[in-house]
């Protein structure tokens, strides 16, 4: 790691080295970009990205490889226009999927101006991020990175500490250069904003790429069925995480309804790979899946902000995650 390395820290946290603010007026040129974070599963990088953004457009789970999409956000300030990549957590893959998945990874990470490695602050650093830092400094051309030390809230000033320091000697042990190593909670709202500035500054000069006001470029289906993934995420627990995908069948508001009162009409498919595996999405009595339709329901007008009446069922596409026509049927 190089001198000028920063080590960002938030007032409870000031006997760690300090670094300043990006001065807005230091240049009057506009930014533009591309950044994404990336970590092991369940760092943190999804939760960032939307804190960011402003707005929920990525699903977050403790469960590993929940992202599944390249998701784009988009940030629009006057000096500014950051879009953040939302991607899979690089894994060793066991099936089709996984490969495609690590596939979108290598691709996004040579198209970014800025890498956010995210280091969760409550465990320690260990193989997988040894095995991400590696493949990172193996690039032949490097973004510029930042080391991300998430979910602060969740660790004591001493135990954060140590891992500010373990982050920078991981940094030198590889030959990567952190431009600033930055601790921040995405759940407490703790030092986003600093982050924000910190990954504008290192954008080159740019074009507006997106409209002001828009958050995200991503089809209000592929939203939908993500929101719809999440839910059932949260109710199967550790039983089929992976097994599970969405389909949208068919969407659009509900004809005959008066203009202040519109219904969307959303009819889907949980997707899981074997007959045995429905009843443990469906539950005793259809009690586990009425909770996910009723969770999904909820986050759905949340997004939209319309009433939404949603048709939920369960299907078998048998082997999905290693089957290449059903991969590209359902969009991976």
């Amino acid at each position: 790691m190089t001198n000028d390395t920063t080590m960002v820290t938030s007032e409870e946290h000031e006997d760690a080295t300090v670094g300043d603010r990006p001065d807005p007026g230091e240049e009057a040129i506009f930014r533009s970009g591309f950044a994404c974070f990336v970590g092991r599963p369940n760092v943190g990088k999804s939760t960032l990205t939307n804190a960011l953004v402003g707005q929920k457009i990525a699903i977050a789970s403790d469960k590993p490889q929940t992202t599944r999409h390249v998701i784009k956000g988009v940030v629009t300030r006057p000096d500014a226009q950051l879009i953040l990549i939302d991607t899979p957590g690089l894994h060793r893959p066991r099936t089709l999927l996984g490969e495609r998945l690590n596939a979108l990874v290598h691709d996004t990470w040579s198209s970014v101006d800025v890498i956010g490695v995210c280091f969760p602050s409550n465990q320690r650093i260990g193989p997988g991020d040894r095995f991400l830092v590696g493949e990172i400094a193996s690039l032949s051309k490097k973004p510029k990175l930042i080391a991300v030390a998430t979910k602060t809230d969740l660790a004591s000033p001493t135990r954060l500490r140590e891992h500010l320091l373990d982050i920078q000697a991981l940094g030198e042990e590889t030959g990567l250069t952190w431009e600033h190593i930055v601790p921040v909670s995405a759940t407490t709202d703790d030092q986003v904003g600093l982050l924000l500035d910190l990954i504008v500054s290192l954008l080159p000069p740019g074009p507006v790429y997106y409209p002001d006001g828009e958050t995200t470029d991503e089809p209000t289906e592929t939203l939908i069925a993500e929101l719809i993934r999440e839910a059932a995420l949260r109710e199967v627990t550790d039983e089929l995480p992976h097994s599970i995908t969405v389909q949208i069948e068919e969407m659009g508001l509900r004809e005959g309804r008066p203009d202040d009162k519109p219904l969307l009409d959303i009819f889907a498919s949980l997707i899981v790979e074997r007959e045995s595996q429905k009843p443990i999405v469906i539950g005793r009595g259809a009690s586990r899946l009425r909770r996910i339709g009723t969770e999904a329901r909820q986050q759905i007008f949340h997004l939209l902000g319309t009433p939404v009446y949603l048709d939920l069922r369960v299907k078998v596409v048998k082997d999905w995650q290693t089957d290449a026509k059903s991969l590209n049927r359902l969009g991976f």
